[in-house]
């Protein structure tokens, strides 16, 4: 028997999420596993509960909702056998869309569980915190600060109007990055650290990046004119951005990052604190199931 634990936050999404965890239970249990519902009073309780079932030996955990919840099981699953499965419903996607999952399907979702397919990717360990996608800092940073200290509106136009309001006082600052030991300053806008293309819900800040090639692609867009800078912005989406003669690409498998006090960096889209901060991935180290056949 195949016994897994299922975590989700019951109010997200106005239910939401809570509905397509129903869904798939009913899928499993048909097929005759084991469904474990985990449900914490909040986000540490929640991974503590995940952390838990990790140890107690369940064939996987699985993740229902956005990219906040991922993150959450991938501090349980990281670094260990146990797979985790992401059944996505939330907003951002960026984790589901880079390991080629379903979005905002719950029934396909269950399907490729139940196929049981197994894609073993790299995880960035910072300090004691796994992450999988894209780590930022400089002018992200404080865009994201600004729009968590907003109440209005919800969703992606919260982040588009904190990007506006940022920019008219927003200076580039000066980064020191050293890449597998070789150091280097950057006067930047922002630097980005990528070990899947997306952060955001979408924007392909670090478009060649690869989840199991063992390295992390270092992004960093150099000073621009306010003008500049909003006709560069949309071409993140598509990621030629990072053909503009301001921005530079390199790889490394261990990047530490310091820069002005003020800067802050996120990650997967949660805060890590200020600088400087000491990034290494780790690869092969985040097993993922129901991953579709290809990808």
């Amino acid at each position: 028997m195949t016994r897994v634990a299922l975590v989700v936050n019951p109010t997200s999404g106005r239910g939401q999420a809570l509905a397509a965890a129903e869904v798939v239970e009913r899928r499993l249990t048909a097929e005759g596993w084991a469904v474990d519902r985990v449900q914490g009073r909040d986000g540490p309780d929640a991974e503590q509960r995940c952390r838990a079932a990790a140890a107690a030996g369940v064939d996987a955990v699985l993740a229902v909702g956005g990219d906040g919840m991922a993150h959450l099981a991938l501090q349980a699953c990281a670094g260990t056998e146990t797979p985790l499965g992401i059944i996505p419903t939330g907003t951002g996607y960026d984790l589901a869309r880079a390991l080629g999952l379903p979005l905002g399907s719950p029934a396909a979702s269950a399907d490729l569980l139940v196929q049981g397919r197994v894609r073993a990717v790299d995880a960035v360990r910072t300090g004691d915190v796994w992450w999988a996608c894209v780590l930022g800092t400089g002018f992200d940073g404080a865009v994201n600060d600004r729009a968590n200290r907003m109440r209005w509106p919800r969703g992606r136009r919260r982040y588009d109007l904190a990007v506006v309001a940022e920019l008219r006082t927003y200076r580039p600052g000066r980064f020191v990055l050293h890449l597998d030991g070789v150091r280097s300053e950057h006067e930047a806008m922002l630097v980005a650290l990528g070990n899947a293309p997306s952060y955001g819900g979408g924007m392909r800040v670090c478009p060649g990046a690869v989840m199991d090639d063992g390295l992390l692609d270092v992004v960093v867009v150099g000073p621009l004119s306010r003008t500049r800078f909003l006709r560069l912005f949309p071409r993140v989406f598509t990621g030629r951005h990072v053909t503009d003669p301001s921005v530079t690409v390199q790889r490394a498998r261990e990047v530490t990052l310091d820069g002005p006090a003020w800067a802050t960096a996120y990650a997967d889209g949660e805060r890590m604190g200020t600088l400087p901060l000491t990034c290494t991935v780790v690869p092969s180290a985040l097993r993922v199931i129901g991953v579709p056949e290809g990808s």
